[in-house]
Formats: structure tokens, sequence, C-alpha cells
């Protein structure tokens, strides 16, 4: 890849590209409770290495893409933490959701944002929370990705997770035998998105081999998106069209707080991918992971030589299998195993590892019992 700074464009496979990028950055994290809260997210904190997720995000994508063609979609209570943490974003990149809306009104502004801007580009969609492990790998796969939206504009391509045991908390993508080779990496047809199955289920598309994990990483031409937008979602894309009208003369942030709470709750998944022919998924292996719950720690970090994965003041006597982490007193154990334990300087968590998908339960609880403070 040859990259110039100055006109900010990527060049290489035979193409000339216009990339930006979007990062959604605008959920709570709450499976990561108590350390992630209402005022400081996962994705701003350090639950892998010494950067905050987001900043691990921002830093992989500018190996591609120039700072100012990166765009970052989140509420109004993370600006500032946006702006302290990512300082060199331009603050008219931090695009601002009154409500959240999930995600399809969040890449619908984006993109038409991003269409004023830059209209000739390709846009990267991503979560601003995730792992990967293998950064080259991962670049390489996003330019194989904009190879094939530029070889075939109308198409939308997905990037899926090569699966490695029978997952139940994601989403899978089923392919199609018929693909394309770009770069040397087989792009495929797909052929259809499903829910997040039950055990038995996620073992037979373990078995099947052409299942894929379905990582919300999203990759298509701008004017494509929009296309597809007007097409399928039209009263979204009424919407979109009364802010782009109102953007002429209007500040932006004023015209997005005034429409933006019109928009469907509904996700670009069953809004768009659902229903558009031409959708290719790239099957990956780089080191990835969503951080969906504590239990993700096991994934992502050493384990000592009882299975525990240990960070903090901690004295452990028999125990295994278990997630512990202090937020500065000792915490002792005895005889315990597949534990979370995570203490904070306000609450401390205690949990079977089988139940971490539904601490959003407490989160629950904690609402009805008017117990905010501790949000």
């Amino acid at each position: 890849m040859v990259e110039d700074k100055t006109k900010l464009l990527s060049i290489f496979g035979g193409y000339e590209m216009e990339l930006t990028a979007v990062i959604m950055a605008g959920g709570k994290g709450e499976r990561f409770w108590p350390k992630s809260r209402t005022n400081l997210p996962k994705q701003f904190l350090n639950i892998s290495g010494n950067k905050s997720m987001i900043q691990q995000t921002v830093t992989r994508l500018e190996k591609l893409i120039n700072i100012e063609r990166i765009f970052v979609v989140t509420n109004e209570l993370y600006a500032e933490l946006i702006h302290a943490q990512i300082p060199n974003l331009p603050l008219d990149n931090i695009i601002i959701e009154p409500v959240g809306r999930n995600t399809a009104p969040c890449v619908g502004v984006a993109s038409l944002i991003i269409e004023e801007k830059f209209p000739e580009s390709t846009m990267i969609v991503l979560p601003s929370d995730h792992i990967v492990e293998n950064e080259d790998r991962f670049i390489n796969i996003l330019k194989t990705a904009a190879n094939a939206c530029e070889q075939d504009e109308d198409s939308l391509v997905t990037l899926g997770i090569t699966p490695n045991y029978p997952e139940t908390g994601y989403g899978y993508i089923e392919s199609t035998k018929n693909y394309l080779t770009i770069n040397n990496i087989n792009v495929f047809r797909v052929s259809k998105f499903v829910e997040k199955p039950n055990l038995e289920k996620a073992k037979e598309y373990l078995a099947a081999g052409n299942f894929y994990w379905n990582s919300g990483i999203f990759i298509w031409k701008v004017r494509t998106i929009r296309k597809y937008i007007e097409q399928f979602m039209p009263e979204m894309n009424d919407l979109l069209e009364t802010m782009k009208v109102a953007f002429i003369n209007k500040d932006k942030i004023e015209v997005i707080k005034n429409e933006f709470h019109k928009m469907p709750d509904q996700s670009i998944d069953y809004g768009i991918m659902e229903k558009v022919d031409n959708i290719y998924v790239i099957p990956c292996i780089f080191g990835w992971d969503d951080v969906g719950s504590w239990t993700a720690l096991e994934r992502i970090n050493d384990k000592d030589e009882h299975g525990n994965v240990i960070k903090g003041n901690i004295l452990s006597i028999d125990t295994k299998d278990s997630i512990i982490e202090s937020n500065g007193k000792l915490i002792a154990t005895l005889g315990i195993e597949d534990l979370i334990i995570i203490d904070t300087e306000d609450v401390t968590l205690i949990c079977s590892k089988d139940r971490a998908q539904e601490i959003k339960s407490i989160i629950k609880e904690l609402r009805e019992q008017k117990m905010e403070k501790y949000l």
C-alpha cells in the first residue's frame, strides 16, 4: 500500500480509493458492570494493554486511514471522553446521537455526513470495543473488502469470524460456495444471516464449515449504502433527506438533535443486510474478540497454573478457573471454582461464570430499586 497523507488517499490492489471509517461508540457495555459504568463504559476502559479499547481501535485504523477521515458516533455523555482520549480527532468528526436508536440510524447519519465530505469514499463501519491481535492481517482484510466494493459497487461486504467453538452468544453468517479471490483471499457470497443459535444448532454450524460469527464490521461505498437505505428503509431515508437539506443553513448538531429521535430503533443487520442480495463475507482469523462479558478475559489474558485470570491484590488458595480483579484492597479466596469476582470502589460483583451473560439483570434490578448511583 502507498499512503499519501496530503491527498488522504489509499492506493492499493490496482485501485485508487478514498477510505473513511465510522466507529460506533455509544454503547454502555452493561455486561462488563461494575467496571463499565454509565459515565465510563467499556470502550473507554483499558481492558487489554495500556490503551483504552477505543484508542486501540483508532490506532489500528490509522495504519490505513488518516485520522481526518475517521468518524466516531456516540452520545452526548461521551463526546468529551472521546475528545480527551483521542485529542487529534477533529471535533467535527464526533457525531452525537441525542438518543440511542440502534445501528441503522447510526450508520444512516454517519453516511449522510461522510457523503457531504467524501462522496466517493468507501466506508468501514465497526464497533469501538473489539480486540484484534493480528492487526496487520486485519488491515489486509479491510483492503480486500474495499477492493471488493470497488470491483462491484453494488456489493456490501462484512467480516465473518471463523468459529473455533460452538458459541451461542453471536449471530452467524452462512456463505454460499460462490466466491471471488482478491489479494489471495476468498470473498464468499452470503446465503443468509441467522440469529443467535442454541448450543445444538451452534454445533451444527461449526461442523458445517460455512458459518461464521457476525463481527458487526461492514464495508461499502457511501453511495451504495445510501441507495439501499432509500430502497429498504424509506422512512428513515426521508428523515435523512430532511437532515441533508437542513444541513445547508443550520448547525448539524442541532439538526440531528431535532430529527434523530424520529428514527426507527432498528439494527443495520435487520434493516439492510438481511434484505440485500449482493452481500459478501470474508472469513477471518485475526485474533478477534468482542469482549462481550467478563468471561472474555479468559480468552485475551494469560491464566495461572490453576486456570485463573487474576489482577490486583489477590490471595487465592484452592481456587480454580476463576476471574478475580481487585481495586486495591485484598481479595482472599478459598476453595472456590468457576466464579467471577470484580471489586470496584463502590461495588463488588460475585457471579458464577455460567451466568456472566445475565449481568444485565442486575442492571435492571438496580434501576427498579432506584439505585442509579451504582449504574
